[in-house]
């Protein structure tokens, strides 16, 4: 990113001064004219080291995210807009008027005056990728040159709505486990820093020796008590250093291939994913992508690395004239049902309703997985952390089982 500083007058001819950041001058140009200035000169002032070269990939973890709640209602109002008659600037005034998302009202604002200067509204959609990702604007592109706008808009609206419904039911089962985890941690942390050190009081007065388990607790809370701002600065570090390597291009595939293959939670990723993907595949073709384009934008926005890089090896293989059926049941990471089911739709010729009903179907199977691993993960937690109280109350009280012996 750039910062320019420009010179520019109002719509009341009144001169002004500033500073804006821009990509390059067209959109500084643009970014100005959104806000009702017309630019008269721009020069570049600084060049701006994004975040994300200072710190990584980690910054992106922490950038304002478009909600999908506020992308879904402003798709929805944009079709009965246009479905009405509007013209899309018009159109694109009321929405910005009318959101309450500061990133969805810079963006609409920002395309709107691109729009006016004669640019076609999915190339100005891709200028904001954080707000319309490659789906959304080859959907649009679709809907411009099919003359199906506000169909398309519908549809787009209806598909965050289902993949909205999928992501929060994976986000709602980990919900309750992660709580237990945190607030389990937080009672044993505290049990060893302030409990642990009065029994200690009360087994040197007895002058003997401690048992080993005892011993390696004692010793424990020692170490917290005394090295807590360090245990502390090691566990943000790790944080954020974990945060930093799963944001990073390996770190995101090699923990999307952890994922799908772990234990329990591995049947819900995969089947979200498949889901996901056959939903995106059946919208796309359904709205005239063509196939090749619909897979690649499928695998870009299937949510995992190993079904991305299932469904490019589909790709390489659909343009050189092959069944897409084909080379997808040689894919391990899906299930043998998504290609038999896509061979039938490719020999029907419905292949997009064909989709929309797998997806319909893993739709269903995420929900049924998603209650399967919660009724396991609870128990499973249950166990751990009693386990773990029980070694702590063992070793709090052998001392005081040896006491009583040598009183007896």
């Amino acid at each position: 990113m750039a910062k320019f500083q420009y010179q520019a007058r109002t719509l009341a001819g009144k001169p002004q001064t500033g500073y804006i950041d821009a990509k390059d001058e067209n959109e500084a140009k643009i970014k100005l004219r959104a806000k009702q200035l017309i630019p008269v000169s721009l020069k570049v002032a600084i060049i701006n080291q994004s975040s994300k070269n200072d710190f990584g990939a980690l910054a992106t973890f922490f950038e304002p995210k478009i909600k999908s709640k506020d992308l879904q209602i402003f798709t929805r109002q944009f079709a009965t807009l246009i479905n009405s008659g509007i013209p899309i600037v018009d159109a694109l005034k009321i929405l910005s008027d009318s959101s309450s998302d500061k990133l969805i009202k810079e963006a609409v604002l920002q395309i709107k005056a691109s729009i006016e200067t004669g640019r076609r509204l999915s190339d100005s959609m891709m200028n904001f990728p954080r707000v319309f990702d490659a789906l959304y604007c080859n959907m649009i592109k679709a809907g411009e040159e099919a003359g199906i706008l506000d169909t398309i808009l519908l549809r787009l609206s209806t598909y965050a709505e289902k993949s909205e419904k999928v992501k929060n039911q994976v986000k709602g089962a980990m919900i309750m486990p992660i709580v237990i985890v945190v607030a389990a941690s937080l009672i044993i942390t505290a049990i060893i820093a302030f409990i642990i050190p009065k029994f200690q009081e009360l087994y040197k007065s007895s002058g003997k020796e401690l048992p080993g388990l005892t011993q390696l607790l004692v010793n424990a809370s020692e170490g917290l008590r005394n090295h807590w701002l360090m245990l502390l600065v090691a566990t943000f570090a790790a944080v954020y250093g974990f945060l930093a390597y799963i944001n990073s291009v390996e770190g995101k595939k090699q923990m999307d291939k952890f994922l799908i293959n772990a234990p329990i939670i591995g049947d819900v990723v995969q089947k979200s994913s498949v889901a996901r993907l056959s939903r995106t595949l059946s919208t796309l073709l359904s709205s005239g992508v063509s196939m090749l384009d619909a897979i690649e934008i499928s695998a870009r926005t299937s949510g995992n690395h190993v079904i991305e890089t299932s469904l490019q090896a589909c790709k390489e293989a659909v343009s050189v004239g092959k069944p897409f059926h084909m080379q997808l049941s040689r894919q391990k990471a899906i299930p043998p049902m998504v290609s038999q089911m896509v061979a039938i739709g490719e020999q029907t010729g419905s292949l997009d309703s064909m989709l929309s009903k797998i997806a319909d179907f893993y739709e269903d199977e995420v929900e049924n997985s998603i209650r399967a691993m919660t009724s396991l993960i609870e128990p499973l937690i249950m166990v751990v952390l009693g386990s773990v109280i029980a070694f702590i109350l063992v070793a709090m009280y052998l001392p005081v089982f040896s006491m009583g012996d040598t009183i007896g």
